[in-house]
């Protein structure tokens, strides 16, 4: 459960919202008729309910509707936002809950659309659809309903073979798949009762059945550590291997540099050049490089692995890559976005060889102010190759290999990045967690990763080039503010904030508003150094970002309001994400003085919109194995005691998180003893209602480990007196 939930009340049977599909004079009669249809209560007394439910909600809603004033498509709201007449219809990206509720984000409407399960039709998690907007009753949230699936983003899915009968089924492992799948015997290539398999769905056009499909690929028994980590990967779109065409395509590029193309480019391999990676890193695609220069000024590189060089558009390569979006990392392996020749060989900037590299070059005084920049193709010769924790012990020691350089790039990093947050971005530090597996997978210890000053030097170069990057291509050639890839993030959502100061309020804090009325991000910083180093910290911080927009790439910039950059983008990491290699392409475009044709814009769009939800694809593939192996972890370890934090409050129990293991488990409301306890939404809290004892968000509470479902990746948690 997250750390900070904001729960809508659901009804005991799905909510009858009348669609307005057809024409409103049409009367209860027909409103009746369509409902029938589409909505099939199961129990004889849930059907006597639902047809007085529908009698009443027809009336009552074609009596409301008849006293609203028509409006067209063409009106606002006082908002800014368009009015969308009822009966119209609108396209948008779905996302299902797992209560089989949907959400539709349309372009121009200031919040999602609600698609009770009844008006779903086939439409499953992150398709493209068209809907028509129900009538909306003044203070209600505007819901609608399915008519047309436009374009499915999955179609496949991993999950345990079942049967029934003489019928064999997928049971997804995806809880936002509400339905099983149907596997003809003929589709079925081996696969056994039992056993974890991949499938397609090949056919589902009606909804009152299950849709077809086709076992692509038996992959094992469920609940053991390789199988699982390929479901994981697998179930998000990604895969891990590449096919021969793709391996055979790097084994043929040349690992030498030709002299003639080290001529063409400015040359480091003189200059002092090193990378900081973690200690257990592969592929290194950016390094830093520092030189004194004359009256006290330094020179410093940020160059990035110039991947552009090899992997040109349109080649299987560059295919390749695009399909995956991005590097993808689970909790014992890298399912890398290019094949391994590139991405740990060529490509990466190791120590002792010489590499092409893209570069952003500053001059810089011992204060961090920027004297002036260089963009180009480079090579290098990196002469080390630290991990963080060695570059750490220089920096603390004041003695080690390339000292000077070090302590020099840590006192601008610290500068850069007070700067940074002065001017408003939000001081965010998340905590990430790391496994020491055995050799069969199983995790031995869970522990919390540390972040160190040279973490924090690399990212303030790396934003600074990112930043810099954008700026120039925004600000001197103005030909490329629609040809452009950026990084956005955009303003929070008011009705997100407003949530987040109740949610804050209610656990003892405050979030305050600028002179304007609006929560800015300074205002955010001052709460988050409030609570630092409080046992709530992370909960409230976590609750913090998952009020934010999501940052995305887009041809059209916005800004960064998490960051405070007017303009940024990634160009750091090529290896790793395919938006980075598209600016650099475009980038490379543009230092030569070749405009980049507008009739690009939407073929680069289209592109920013797909890397986005690969991103989010691979973020859900990272911590579904983090989950996995956490569960795991505690199921070798049922009855042990340990003091957690309450991280999340329901009406069916609180969710306590380990400090150390940041694992998350459930104590369920039956399973708290000596009094019946009730939800307080308002304050975060359940509350015995004879003895008036209460649990609330960042309480302190002693907890056993009771029960651990590694299917459903679920800890059950029971409290200790």
């Amino acid at each position: 459960m997250p750390a900070c939930t904001f729960k809508r009340t659901r009804h005991r049977y799905p909510q009858i919202t009348i669609s307005l599909y057809r024409r409103e004079q049409s009367g209860v009669k027909h409103q009746m008729k369509y409902l029938k249809k589409q909505y099939r209560p199961k129990g004889e007394w849930q059907k006597d309910r639902a047809r007085r439910r529908v009698k009443q909600e027809a009336k009552k809603h074609i009596s409301t509707h008849r006293t609203e004033t028509a409006t067209n498509g063409n009106d606002s709201r006082e908002d800014g936002h368009p009015r969308f007449p009822t009966n119209h219809e609108v396209e948008g990206t779905i996302r299902v809950s797992s209560k089989g509720v949907g959400y539709v984000e349309v372009e121009g409407m200031k919040e999602d659309v609600e698609i009770d399960p009844a008006f779903l039709g086939t439409a499953l998690d992150q398709n493209r659809v068209r809907i028509v907007l129900h009538g909306k009753i003044t203070g209600s949230r505007q819901t609608g309903e399915v008519t047309a699936i436009l374009f499915r983003s999955k179609t496949k899915f991993t999950g345990v073979l079942d049967r029934e009968g003489g019928s064999f089924f997928l049971i997804p492992d995806d809880h936002r798949m509400y339905k099983n799948i149907l596997i003809p015997a003929q589709n079925l290539h081996g696969a056994q009762k039992g056993e974890k398999v991949f499938v397609e769905m090949k056919d589902w056009k009606d909804a009152r059945k299950e849709p077809l499909g086709e076992v692509l690929r038996v992959l094992g028994v469920p609940d053991t550590h390789e199988v699982e980590m390929q479901a994981i990967v697998l179930e998000r779109g990604f895969d891990t291997t590449f096919d021969p065409d793709v391996l055979l395509a790097a084994e043929e590029i040349p690992l030498a540099i030709p002299e003639d193309e080290a001529a063409k480019r400015r040359d480091f391999r003189e200059t002092l050049t090193f990378t900081i990676d973690p200690h257990d890193a592969k592929d290194f695609d950016d390094a830093l490089s520092w030189k004194k220069l004359p009256e006290g000024k330094i020179e410093v590189g940020v160059h990035i692995a110039d991947v552009s060089h090899y992997v040109t558009p349109g080649i299987r390569i560059d295919k390749e890559a695009l399909e995956r979006g991005t590097s993808v990392y689970l909790v014992d392996r890298t399912i890398p976005m290019l094949p391994e020749r590139l991405s740990n060989g060529i490509c990466s900037l190791v120590e002792g060889e010489d590499r092409l590299t893209f570069s952003a070059v500053f001059t810089m005084d011992p204060r961090g102010k920027l004297l002036g920049e260089w963009f180009g193709r480079t090579i290098i010769h990196s002469a080390k190759r630290f991990s963080y924790e060695e570059a750490q012990a220089v920096i603390d020691t004041g003695k080690g290999p390339h000292c000077e350089a070090l302590l020099s790039l840590n006192a601008i990093a610290k500068i850069l990045r007070n700067k940074r947050i002065e001017a408003g971005a939000i001081a965010f530090e998340a905590e990430e967690v790391k496994f020491e597996l055995d050799k069969n997978g199983k995790p031995l210890r869970v522990y919390k990763k540390v972040l160190q000053d040279t973490n924090k030097l690399i990212e303030e170069f790396m934003l600074l080039a990112n930043k810099r990057v954008a700026e120039l291509i925004a600000t001197k050639d103005k030909r490329a503010e629609s040809v452009f890839v950026y990084r956005v993030h955009d303003q929070p959502n008011e009705e997100r904030m407003q949530d987040l100061r109740d949610f804050l309020h209610g656990i003892g804090y405050n979030l305050k508003l600028d002179k304007n009325g609006q929560i800015s991000s300074h205002n955010i910083n001052k709460m988050l150094e409030d609570v630092r180093g409080r046992a709530e910290e992370a909960m409230i911080q976590m609750a913090t970002v998952r009020s934010m927009a999501k940052a995305v790439y887009a041809t059209k910039n916005i800004g960064h309001f998490g960051l405070g950059f007017e303009y940024y983008t990634h160009f750091t990491s090529p290896i790793r994400r395919y938006p980075d290699l598209m600016v650099h392409r475009l980038l490379e475009s543009y230092l030569k003085g070749h405009p980049v044709p507008k009739k690009k814009l939407e073929e680069q769009e289209h592109l920013a919109r797909y890397s986005s939800q690969m991103e989010v694809a691979a973020a859900e593939a990272e911590r579904a194995s983090i989950k996995y192996k956490q569960c795991e972890y505690f199921a070798e370890r049922i009855g042990l005691e340990i003091a957690g934090t309450i991280s999340g409050v329901t009406e069916w129990g609180i969710y306590v998180e380990d400090p150390e293991t940041k694992a998350e488990g459930m104590v369920h409301v039956r399973d708290i003893p000596n009094d019946y306890y009730f939800f307080e939404q308002k304050n975060y809290r359940i509350i015995g209602k004879s003895k008036g004892k209460s649990y609330r968000l960042g309480d302190k509470v002693r907890v056993k480990i009771a029960t651990v479902d590694l299917k459903k990746k679920l800890i059950g948690m029971k409290l200790v007196s």
